[in-house]
């Protein structure tokens, strides 16, 4: 076997896995993530908070597109790294090329879906008017791009099935660097706006493929056209893990759409601010963001190996790894708070909804961490199930009822509370079972 796709994390320290996996993965997901935020801060530059409204509802459709990539991304990295770790690479090929396939088939279908549907979800997001418009604009030109993305997502995640984190970071640095530079071109020099910005987006979208597509094809030789009896001996497991996958991935999307509708109940100006929320949260928790990618191939080697030790000790060192990082990110964000504020030139409600979050909600994102690392977990130890009850118990036990009484008592400010206060409950959950589970397969050795 060629020494690239060798399991590289059965042995070593898991620590330093965690670390290099993570960081690789948060720079990348961190450069498409900061890219959003430059598209949120030149938009902002033109003085319409109509148009940054506009973003914010756009974004949540985009968010769902996206949801459903990184759902048929997990099995990806769940299946080729079992099969790295068994040893097995004419499986772990013949499993890449047939979730690739599957991942360019689901996510056509629901790009199909969404632009068919795009007024009624605007209107069911709250938008109206002319930011329900120019949101329209926005996605037209954007969602087509979708099935780009799944697939350059899938590959990303076979590259670091075989360890490459490297390679799989610079896809998403070079789709994020593409965009940086194309944005202020398209939004300020052609004067095409918040048109401009999807466009710029689009293209990004295209270099992500293709450079994740190189090291795939070129690289790893992880992709053959597989043969239909392959294919079709390839969907039943592909289904077992992607199906929770994309459900479980679905959750954060459709909390993110109710969080939204209670919001935007207040008035644009919260909205708006909101918004630069939604661009802040995932650049300044990248990392966090990364770790279910990242984790997941280091206790999918260790599942195929048949070494549970390790995968209790990697659940525990990403906990603490979260923790630290999330502290850190929190930190920063209160620093800034006024900088970031006068940046993206909010005043009133919107800088309020802005200074709340900075203040003192952001560090509650290390219950979506802990959910974030038991969602990798139960992935890789086969109980994808398990995720997705709990991630969709979070985007409804865990926010409905928060929200809507966090609405009634402190207006658009509680609705953003009562969010953080089910995530709270639902992300010490899902921790707790995972390390239970983990504990019945240890007893059974």
């Amino acid at each position: 076997m060629s020494a690239q796709v060798q399991a590289k994390f059965v042995t070593g320290s898991v620590m330093k896995h965690i670390t290099v996996m993570s960081v690789s993965s948060a720079v990348g997901l961190m450069a498409l993530f900061f890219v959003d935020l430059l598209d949120m801060f030149f938009i902002s530059m033109l003085g319409d908070l109509d148009l940054t409204a506009a973003i914010g509802f756009a974004g949540i459709v985009v968010f769902f597109a996206t949801s459903i990539s990184v759902g048929t991304s997990i099995a990806m990295g769940a299946i080729v790294s079992r099969a790295i770790g068994a040893g097995k690479r004419d499986v772990a090929r013949n499993m890449a090329s047939s979730v690739l396939l599957v991942s360019l088939a689901v996510s056509l279908t629901v790009v199909s879906c969404l632009l068919f549907s795009l007024d009624s979800l605007l209107a069911l997001l709250g938008a109206s008017g002319n930011v329900a418009e120019k949101a329209k604009d926005y996605l037209t030109i954007m969602l087509p791009s979708a099935p780009l993305v799944a697939m350059g997502m899938a590959g990303a995640a076979a590259l670091r099935a075989v360890g490459d984190a490297k390679r799989s970071m610079s896809a998403t640095l070079a789709g994020g660097a593409a965009n940086a530079v194309l944005d202020p071109i398209f939004i300020f020099t052609l004067s095409m706006g918040i048109e401009g910005a999807a466009i710029a987006s689009v293209i990004s979208r295209v270099v992500l493929f293709a450079v994740s597509m190189r090291g795939v094809i070129k690289i790893h030789d992880l992709l053959a056209l597989p043969t239909v009896k392959n294919f079709l001996h390839a969907l039943n497991p592909i289904a077992k893990i992607a199906i929770p996958a994309v459900l479980t991935n679905l959750a954060t999307p459709i909390s993110n759409a109710i969080v939204t509708s209670q919001v935007a109940k207040f008035g644009e100006e919260f909205v708006a601010g909101f918004a630069v929320i939604g661009r802040l949260m995932p650049v300044s928790f990248a990392l966090v963001f990364s770790l279910s990618g990242a984790v997941g191939p280091i206790i999918g080697q260790n599942v195929g190996a048949g070494v549970i030790s390790r995968v209790r000790l990697t659940v525990y060192e990403a906990l603490k790894f979260m923790i630290a990082y999330c502290v850190l990110a929190a930190g920063v964000l209160f620093i800034a708070r006024n900088a970031l504020v006068d940046a993206f030139s909010l005043h009133g409600d919107a800088a309020d909804m802005v200074l709340l979050f900075c203040t003192y909600l952001a560090i509650t994102f290390i219950f979506n961490g802990m959910l974030f690392v038991s969602n990798a977990a139960f992935n890789n130890l086969g109980k994808p199930t398990w995720s997705t009850m709990l991630n969709m118990g979070k985007a409804t036990l865990g926010t409905i009822p928060f929200v809507y009484i966090g609405g009634g008592i402190g207006g658009a400010q509680g609705v953003l509370i009562g969010n953080a206060v089910g995530s709270l409950v639902f992300g010490i959950l899902a921790y707790t079972i995972v390390l239970r589970f983990i504990s019945g397969i240890e007893q059974k050795q």
